[in-house]
């Protein structure tokens, strides 16, 4: 019997491990056969998510095209690499998937969170190989101060000497029922696929998150907003920059938050707001998020 919350997927997916800089990488693919002249769109997830929760956005697609998301090293079902996580590895993973992925033509990228970084970061030091950036919340972060390096490399230091719990749940439902508490725009269906999405079953039956948890041990090294703008200034492509009217992060940015220092940081960007929509816009707002995205590549 189907669940009354079960989320009917309109674009079935297919799935693929292909080697990625030694790892064995899992994307999830929609849509016809990409082709040389019309590489995939490639979909890059937030920290924590899945490439599976763009299903809400293809779905709501007008037009089937080829689409791939992948999960980022030690997320989903990706492998987990020994040493660790740096944050250039996933830049180099990222071009490492381009060249398999479209090996002359420049690719169109799609990134939430995390992924947006990622992606304008990307066509910052790669502008040769992107055509255009769909970049959903994905705007930096604070800068930090010098200050704050003492007490966060002690802090790492302090971590790296015992491995983070592993989060487990008794259910598939109790995840849900964390998961929509904690994103309360999200449908019940919503809710229940994403825990599907996020978690598998242990061994010893209980349902434990597929996210590596050392993702959670502290940076040791401090952000530099700047370095960041510096690359993000030799972007070429067009970006749309896609925020939520109701984000949880882009208050923390302070004045670098304002749509003055964010057209000065992204200056081939055109900024638009999804209203009623917090960070995870791309699940909460699919529709209204999917036709700004089908829009933008179309005439990119």
């Amino acid at each position: 019997m189907i669940r009354a919350t079960a989320y009917r997927a309109l674009r079935t997916p297919q799935h693929e491990i292909r080697q990625v800089r030694g790892l064995q990488t899992h994307l999830t693919w929609w849509g016809p056969a990409p082709a040389a002249s019309d590489p995939p769109a490639i979909l890059l997830h937030g920290w924590q998510d899945t490439g599976d929760t763009f299903q809400f956005m293809v779905d709501a697609f007008k037009q089937d095209r080829p689409a791939v998301a992948l999960d980022w090293r030690g997320f989903g079902r990706s492998e987990v690499p020994q040493d660790g996580y740096w944050f250039p590895d996933y830049l180099a993973d990222l071009d490492a998937l381009v060249d398999q992925l479209s090996p002359t033509a420049p690719v169109r990228l799609v990134g939430h969170s995390m992924g947006g970084n990622l992606a304008s970061l990307y066509a910052g030091l790669r502008p040769e190989r992107v055509r255009c950036v769909v970049n959903l919340e994905g705007f930096g972060l604070p800068s930090s101060m010098p200050g704050e390096a003492p007490a966060r490399m002690r802090k790492w230091l302090d971590q790296v000497k015992t491995a983070p719990p592993l989060k487990t749940y008794d259910s598939i439902e109790q995840l849900a029922s964390i998961i929509g508490f904690r994103y309360p725009r999200f449908s019940p269906a919503q809710a229940d696929f994403v825990s599907r999405a996020w978690s598998k079953l242990g061994d010893d039956g209980r349902v434990q998150l597929m996210g590596d948890p050392r993702h959670r041990r502290e940076t040791p090294t401090l952000y530099h907003r700047a370095d960041a703008q510096a690359i993000w200034h030799e972007i070429a492509a067009p970006m749309l920059l896609v925020l939520a009217r109701q984000s949880e992060y882009l208050p923390r940015l302070g004045p670098d938050g304002s749509i003055e220092a964010l057209h000065t940081a992204f200056p081939t960007s055109e900024i638009v707001f999804v209203e009623d929509a917090g960070h995870m816009l791309h699940i909460e707002k699919a529709e209204d998020v999917a036709l700004l995205v089908e829009n933008f590549l179309s005439t990119h």
